[in-house]
């Protein structure tokens, strides 16, 4: 932890890592806890004290009372669905109007744009993305094409804002070339609009009941006060929309640098830089994934590690750990310090592969290339499994020479630290290494 710096947490891989848990652990350290990218689709569970929480676009330092929360300006807000979010929170017992605070300028996500998702990835046939169909891409479109609305708008003349806005996108759904299935498919979205609007614009008003701020000038003051910063992003860094397998990406900047985009901090206020991992791989959605695995081997991480989306509900598809992706995030992020995620779930297993190398065209590089949608063919080391349950340990003394040499092993690989380790989706679970 740096006072006066931001600290930087963010996954390594394609999403789904753990971040909500490990800023939940983290955040006692830390007096603010801030969201820089990203929008609903992103779920972080928690769990402790015997519940179990999904948070989709508010910090997940919001379980500790005295912590200042901010969503950045890079965030999309779905009004409606942060509204059953934070209402959810309220009625478990957590305050939120006044340590929550929102940025005037993260962008809405609107009802319209949920439709236009899912126009888009009609349009793309076989060859879609597999978005979650929460509008967040169209919304970043609209951002960059400099006609979207953003949180401030709702202070001002924002019916007439809304109405413009809305009347664009109507116009952009009845363009799309569709089969006359898709078409009926996309006319029944629309003729329910309108009980979406309603719920949305609920949760306009519901927005205007929590601080919306100026975020890049109130995180600046704090941290000319003094004060410690932990940011956290959403996604995964191979799915960072420059750096990650495109087209298969998300529609922002996951990576270190979306903090500084994205809360409106310059890059020497950056501190440490967490890179968190699972000790092996897992995606969701459509796209390229080397190490995927298709027997019955993938099928028992994925049961073991109960993956599916916590958003979506949606089985993800699971491999071994890929060495070559990770040293890739770790540069292009600057990570300082690695967490890794997960470890219980290998504990049964006789043997773990690592992959250290992809084959391409019949040579062996260890660099993660510019397409790795073709013609990639993982190359494994493996490593002798540890065979011990490992959910009831509280001290790193405890760990097995077989994991001992699994973390010392990766470490070499990707020379960057591993100081925390998960072993167990609770918060006590969770091991500091000396």
């Amino acid at each position: 932890m740096n006072k006066g710096k931001v600290d930087v947490l963010l996954g390594l891989q394609w999403g789904d890592e753990g971040k909500g848990k490990v800023v939940d652990v983290l955040t006692p350290k830390y007096d603010v806890v801030a969201r820089f990218q990203g929008g609903p689709n992103a779920g972080h569970t928690l769990e402790f004290e015997g519940q179990k929480y999904v948070l989709r676009s508010i910090p997940s330092g919001i379980f500790q009372g005295d912590k200042v929360n901010i969503i950045g300006n890079g965030v999309v807000l779905a009004p409606d669905l942060f509204m059953d979010e934070a209402k959810a929170l309220e009625a478990s017992g957590h305050e939120l109007r006044s340590r929550l605070h929102i940025s005037k300028k993260a962008h809405l996500i609107m009802p319209t744009h949920r439709v236009l998702d899912a126009a888009y990835e009609a349009q793309k046939g076989k060859d879609k993305v597999g978005t979650t169909g929460k509008g967040i891409g169209p919304t970043y479109t609209d951002k960059v094409s400099r006609t979207g609305l953003r949180v401030g708008d709702i202070l001002e003349n924002f019916e007439e804002k809304y109405a413009k806005a809305k009347a664009r996108h109507l116009n952009i759904i009845n363009s799309i070339n569709l089969d006359k299935e898709q078409r009926f498919a996309l006319n029944n979205q629309l003729t329910t609009l309108h009980k979406v609007e309603k719920k949305w614009l609920e949760g306009v008003e519901y927005l205007r009941q929590f601080p919306i701020v100026d975020s890049e000038h109130e995180i600046n003051n704090l941290l000319k006060n003094g004060k410690s910063v932990l940011c956290e992003g959403a996604q995964g860094t191979m799915l960072d929309v420059d750096f990650g397998s495109y087209p298969f990406v998300t529609s922002s900047n996951t990576i270190c640098a979306g903090a500084c985009t994205g809360l409106g901090i310059g890059p020497n206020k950056i501190g440490d830089v967490y890179g968190i991992m699972k000790a092996y791989c897992t995606r969701v959605g459509a796209g390229p994934f080397p190490t995927e695995l298709f027997d019955e081997t993938g099928k028992k991480i994925r049961d073991l590690g109960h993956e599916y989306g916590a958003v979506t509900g949606r089985e993800r598809r699971c491999g071994w750990i890929d060495l070559v992706a990770l040293k890739y995030s770790i540069m292009v992020n600057g990570v300082t310090q690695l967490i890794m995620m997960k470890s219980d779930v290998l504990d049964g297993f006789d043997t773990i592969k690592a992959c250290v190398a992809y084959k391409q065209n019949g040579q062996e590089i260890d660099y993660f290339p510019y397409n790795i949608e073709e013609g990639i063919e993982p190359v494994y080391q493996e490593l002798p499994g540890w065979k011990t349950d490992m959910t009831k340990f509280t001290s790193e003394d405890q760990f097995p020479k077989e994991f001992n040499d699994y973390i010392s092993f990766l470490e070499k690989q990707l020379e960057t630290p591993i100081r925390i380790i998960s072993i167990g989706p609770d918060r006590d679970q969770t091991i500091v290494r000396k």
